[in-house]
């Protein structure tokens, strides 16, 4: 399957690595994105530089929020809509309604624009932050869900758009769950980026809460491939997407020490508002529907991961 696809947030961490995989499936591709101030622009310029250099990638400079997105979707095949307003810890507060702006509002003027549009499919990326804190593990999509952070909850709002734009419209969507994505352009706010940059530089590193708490982690590619495949899913279908490496923060950090060859220097904070004790997600669906397997255990990543850092 190939054709026009029109990728949102193409400046980010996972949006970069989706657009370079579909140019190298042969799709022309549509990136979109308003270089957000959430971290410094040239950091996003940089990941656009390989796509940036193929012929076959058109960039739009432009915020979803107020753009003709009608321009932006028209012509296209399938829309991979990665971009929105990331971080559990900064949604609380007046800083929400950057999150209903960038995550609801951008997403609901997306799929309007899609009704007149005859789209093969539009790919929403979900996160399990949608999940919340529950005992039910490992979760599976028809869990319920309980989002314990406005960022969790900004997120769940656009799964339900996306929802009853299929139902009510015939907009063909599908939502794909991330579970803690990380690798190479990985954001510089999320974990691994900093604990790493921190180790390589001798510095000290806050770790939020015991280390006991547990994540599914994800490597970047295994994240795009279950992304991609995500075009050809059944309209209306919702997948988790997990790396199958759940383990804990403290096991992370031994693991980074080792492929460091450094002591991480770690000072124990308080557990933060909206950070969930868990996540797991069971990927039964994705794995029988889409045939989706990850490619890329916990160790491995991590390494490619640190080399990046260190060049």
């Amino acid at each position: 399957m190939a054709g026009i696809a029109l990728v949102t947030g193409v400046a980010g961490f996972v949006g970069s690595h989706l657009g370079e995989r579909l140019l190298g499936d042969g799709w022309l591709v549509r990136g979109v994105d308003c270089f957000t101030d959430t971290y410094a622009r040239a950091t996003k310029e940089q990941n656009l530089s390989a796509l940036r250099g193929d012929a076959r990638f058109a960039f739009h400079e432009a915020d979803l929020v107020t753009a003709n997105v009608g321009d932006l979707v028209q012509g296209v095949d399938v829309v991979f809509h990665l971009a929105g307003q990331a971080g559990v810890r900064s949604s609380w507060g007046t800083e929400f309604e950057i999150y209903t702006e960038r995550n609801i509002l951008a997403t609901q003027r997306l799929l309007e624009t899609a009704t007149v549009i005859g789209l093969e499919r539009f790919v929403y990326a979900s996160s399990s932050s949608i999940y919340g804190d529950t005992d039910e593990l490992p979760v599976n999509e028809n869990s319920l869900p309980q989002p314990i952070s406005p960022y969790g909850v900004s997120k769940l709002a656009a799964e339900h758009l996306c929802r009853l734009y299929y139902v009510s419209h015939g907009v063909p969507t599908v939502s794909v769950r991330y579970f803690t994505v990380y690798g190479p352009r990985q954001r510089p706010d999320m974990a691994f980026h900093r604990l790493i940059r921190a180790m390589l530089r001798g510095d000290s590193f806050p770790l939020y809460g015991d280390g006991e708490q547990t994540r599914d982690f994800t490597f970047v590619s295994d994240a795009v491939e279950a992304t991609v495949r995500a075009a050809g899913a059944p309209p209306g279908s919702i997948f988790n997407v997990g790396g199958g490496s759940r383990v804990t923060l403290n096991h992370v950090i031994g693991l980074l020490e080792e492929l460091v060859g450094r002591e991480a220097k770690v000072e124990r904070e308080a557990r933060q508002a909206g950070d969930v004790r868990h996540t797991w997600a069971n990927t039964t669906r994705i794995k029988e529907t889409l045939g989706f397997q990850p490619q890329v255990p916990l160790r491995e990543g991590l390494a490619r991961e640190v080399d990046w850092l260190r060049g």
